[in-house]
């Protein structure tokens, strides 16, 4: 099998624009991202974030299904402590009977977001194990939610960013997605690898469109959030490792490694850029160079 291409996206608010405005450039990759033949979409559950406007991913992935016709669409992910698990079956379960076999759930623990945001919106302290398998059996059994009767289920996955995720979804026998984008220093593999990636013309370009995360992540140890400034306003910095950055031969090389060190069939980019322009040729870039990248074991 072929490498997969997937796409993760927050919604990003960068400085100068809007939560409106974040929302429809989402809107334009979703269709960009279909016409590529990218094979799924996902949208996270952030709170209280002014730079993300992706806070509420079972509203924005039934519009997004809802004006495409492939594509897999899904959340990456629902944050479970946050909700009741009946709840997110109930919302998952009624996406799937309308959109059948594009629905993806990926379940979360993170907070999502600032401690003032967090303790308004959690309202349990039960087990995250405990919470998760109750949504299973809300998904496989003979109480399954009402929506979900008649096989309306989402393909199920756990997201995590550390080994001991990997491990409770390799017990539960889960789909496990490693958020690699959030500690690109760790190894660790998964069934899908997230990845930051700015990709332009060139290598000299690409490093520009990565001067706003690099000051936006140097603003953040320094105890200052901002918006992602425009590159015109960046600062030109070195590069921390965080991003896969460059022209079309050298993102080749470094996804090439990331296959090689993961052994996943399945990348899921993201791309922090300010410009809309920018990350839609990012994924075009991408996506022409993605027959040229092997995932581990694919010619066995």
């Amino acid at each position: 099998m072929g490498l997969r291409l997937s796409v993760l996206d927050t919604s990003p608010i960068v400085q100068g624009s809007t939560p409106r405005e974040a929302l429809r450039n989402t809107v334009d990759l979703a269709e960009l991202a279909e016409e590529l033949g990218f094979h799924r979409y996902w949208v996270p559950e952030h709170h209280g974030m002014r730079g993300v406007a992706g806070c509420a991913p079972a509203v924005l992935v039934a519009h997004l299904a809802a004006v495409t016709e492939r594509l897999r669409v899904g959340a990456g992910g629902v944050l479970l402590p946050n909700h009741p698990p009946l709840v997110v079956a109930e919302q998952f379960g009624t996406l799937a009977a309308l959109h059948p076999g594009r629905i993806d759930l990926g379940i979360g623990r993170a907070p999502g977001g600032p401690p003032s945001v967090v303790s308004a919106l959690r309202r349990t302290d039960r087990p995250y194990r405990e919470q998760l398998e109750e949504l299973r059996a809300l998904f496989t059994s003979s109480t399954a939610a009402v929506p979900v009767r008649g096989g309306n289920v989402p393909e199920l996955w756990l997201l995590g960013s550390s080994p001991s995720t990997s491990e409770l979804a390799a017990e539960l026998d889960m789909r496990f997605a490693f958020a690699r984008h959030l500690r690109p220093s760790l190894s660790c593999g998964g069934d899908l690898v997230s990845v930051s990636v700015i990709c332009a013309e060139d290598d000299e370009r690409a490093e520009w469109l990565a001067g706003p995360i690099r000051t936006k992540v140097r603003s953040r140890q320094q105890g200052d959030r901002i918006l992602l400034p425009n590159p015109h306003d960046a600062a030109a910095l070195p590069d921390d490792g965080r991003v896969l950055v460059g022209g079309p031969e050298t993102i080749t090389r470094k996804l090439q490694a990331v296959l090689d060190e993961t052994g996943t069939s399945e990348l899921m980019i993201t791309s922090p850029v300010y410009h809309h322009a920018d990350r839609r040729r990012c994924y075009e870039l991408v996506s022409a160079v993605s027959g040229a990248v092997t995932p581990a074991g694919a010619a066995e």
